[in-house]
């Protein structure tokens, strides 16, 4: 039988993933230079903790989580998103109780049954942040300097930063009779979901990217808010001037899920697809609280590494060089092979990348394999060379070739 993968999922080959190393590489950085601290959560939680923490009336509780009954009867879904269950181990494990907020971030895998587009899986890969612990309007814009930070350094061009309040679940309610006005008398042109959203949670309706030439003329949130929300988003704006951070308001934005407070945000591209959004996220100051913790507000985002890799590809972004090794050993007679085992363990101990031929190839094969390999030197030990202490190094870009002393080939090889 003949297996292959499954549907949205995807096998990502070397000469591929080095893209995704340098990715998650700077992704650590940035969150070291942040004081964010990693957090690793499982795979599968309690179905109840999505329901609770994502939205009942989300498209991804509706449509698209991997749920099952395990053995033991209990409903438990593979994670589709990371917020909840960081938030879960945070009042799990009592993270409230430091001294100072918790900084937290994670890069792993998530699971959605969705249609496929450019650069969307049912297993896709996100980098996250959660900021947990102050209300500072100061702390989204760090957040969100974090992202747009990433997507800069890692050497993506035209990423742009939408942002926009989403108030406080009781203005939100008072919104919601609002635009239910400007939405009824264009009912029956929107498509099914939003009719159905309509009913259910009107304002995810301004989530639809189908629907969004109708939705021009619709009220602004922004009109909704009081004084302390208000005063909040200012403050977020303030701060993002200041770190010179481009962004424009979107009033529309109100992001696909159901705990976001105050303000909510979007990284965007084109080039990609017809959906250009690359990441997001928001404040969520409620749902701590609903999780079961103390009420502590929070505040982070979510980033599609799948979607990130796909604009790197695409912008033809030159990247650090990941590949190559550092030096080809190579074997001429039985002694010296011997030998080269010991050689290349004692390269690499000294964090060398060597590599050495295992198939019994010719010199010449050897030589075209160094090079396939992109090594900048290759070491070559004959019987003679062994007997005087010596390797013949030779440099693959210029072809000039020395003696060295096989005690001195590291120290040759790190200069």
């Amino acid at each position: 039988m003949k297996f292959q993968k499954s549907p949205g999922t995807q096998d990502i080959l070397p000469g591929a993933v080095e893209r995704w190393q340098f990715v998650e590489g700077k992704a650590r950085e940035l969150c070291r230079r942040y004081n964010f601290r990693e957090i690793r959560t499982p795979m599968f939680e309690s179905t109840e903790l999505f329901q609770r923490g994502v939205g009942e009336t989300t498209d991804i509780v509706e449509k698209e989580m991997y749920t099952f009954i395990d053995r033991g009867d209990r409903s438990l879904t593979l994670r589709p998103e990371g917020t909840a269950g960081v938030v879960r181990g945070y009042v799990e494990n009592k993270l409230f109780g430091e001294p100072d907020l918790s900084k937290l971030y994670y890069i792993g895998p998530m699971f959605r049954y969705e249609r496929a587009q450019a650069g969307r899986y049912r297993q896709f890969h996100q980098f996250g942040v959660e900021a947990i612990g102050a209300v500072d309007a100061a702390l989204d814009a760090e957040v969100i300097a974090l992202g747009y930070s990433f997507y800069t350094e890692v050497g993506l061009k035209g990423v742009r930063v939408e942002v926009n309040s989403v108030g406080t679940p009781e203005i939100r309610a008072a919104f919601r009779d609002r635009l239910l006005a400007f939405l009824e008398p264009k009912r029956e042109i929107l498509c099914k979901d939003c009719q159905s959203r309509m009913d259910r949670n009107p304002l995810r309706v301004l989530d639809c990217k189908t629907d969004q030439k109708h939705f021009t003329d619709a009220p602004s949130i922004l009109d909704s808010l009081d004084d302390e929300c208000r005063t909040h988003f200012e403050k977020v704006q303030q701060c993002l001037t200041d770190m010179d951070i481009p962004f424009e308001i979107n009033h529309r934005l109100v992001r696909g899920l159901d705990y976001y407070t105050h303000t909510a945000f979007e990284f965007k591209a084109e080039g990609i697809g017809a959906i250009d959004t690359v990441g997001g996220g928001g404040r969520y100051n409620g749902l701590v609280a609903d999780i079961g913790g103390p009420d502590q507000p929070g505040v982070g985002f979510g980033i599609g590494l799948e979607r990130t890799v796909l604009l790197l590809e695409h912008q033809n972004t030159e990247l650090p060089e990941l590949n190559g090794i550092d030096v080809y050993v190579v074997a001429l007679g039985e002694a010296a092979e011997r030998e080269v085992s010991k050689t290349v363990y004692q390269l690499r101990a000294r964090g060398i990348r060597a590599e050495r031929d295992y198939q019994g190839r010719k010199m010449k094969a050897q030589m075209k394999s160094a090079d396939r390999l992109g090594a900048r030197f290759t070491a070559i030990l004959g019987d003679d060379e062994l007997v005087r202490g010596e390797i013949m190094l030779k440099e693959m870009a210029t072809g000039d070739q020395r003696p060295v002393a096989m005690s001195a080939l590291a120290d040759e090889l790190l200069r």
